[in-house]
């Protein structure tokens, strides 16, 4: 049953919907994985009107860094997104880009080793300007080289495009 599916895109560009209504065709009670760190009160309030958005079909996990802790056998599982997710170890690490790399694909490699159907949700940060901000370069050196690290390991991959999936890689 194990199958990786990569959805990406710009910000706003539907991936996440697309992702959602992808886990709730395969299953009656998915799994959705947040890896958003709860920063102040106001954000927990959204992250759990979020959660109530989902509805009650859903099992909701908060999980910042160490995903593959929980049991996700035989489960189809939402990880929105790989971008917050690598945005806890750079700056867990001081922006360190190869350490935060390396944790990163070691904790995707542990996580993917369970028998389950993963959606990753991603941003595509680096389509656009060079930034002039030295630590924005280097989280979007970071993000694009994580990106093509899942990509390599998924047997799909679908970018989103003003709320239109294309499909760039198929396990046909």
């Amino acid at each position: 049953m194990r199958h990786i599916i990569l959805v990406t895109g710009g910000q706003r560009s539907g991936k996440s919907g697309y992702a959602q209504r992808l886990a709730l065709s395969l299953s009656g009670n998915p799994v959705y994985l947040a890896t958003s760190r709860i920063w102040d009160d106001e954000y927990r309030k959204r992250v759990e009107r979020h959660q109530r958005e989902r509805g009650p079909e859903w099992t909701n996990i908060e999980e910042e860094k160490q995903l593959s802790k929980h049991n996700l056998e035989g489960r189809v599982v939402v990880i929105d997104c790989v971008t917050l997710w690598g945005t806890n170890f750079f700056f867990d690490n001081k922006s360190d880009v190869e350490l935060s790399l390396t944790e990163a694909k070691n904790e995707f490699d542990k996580l993917i080793l369970q028998n389950a159907y993963f959606i990753f949700v991603t941003n595509e940060l680096g389509m656009g300007e060079v930034s002039a901000d030295e630590l924005q370069r280097k989280f979007t050196d970071l993000q694009g080289w994580l990106n093509q690290y899942i990509a390599s390991k998924a047997d799909e991959v679908v970018m989103m495009v003003s709320g239109i999936p294309v499909k760039i890689k198929s396990s046909n």
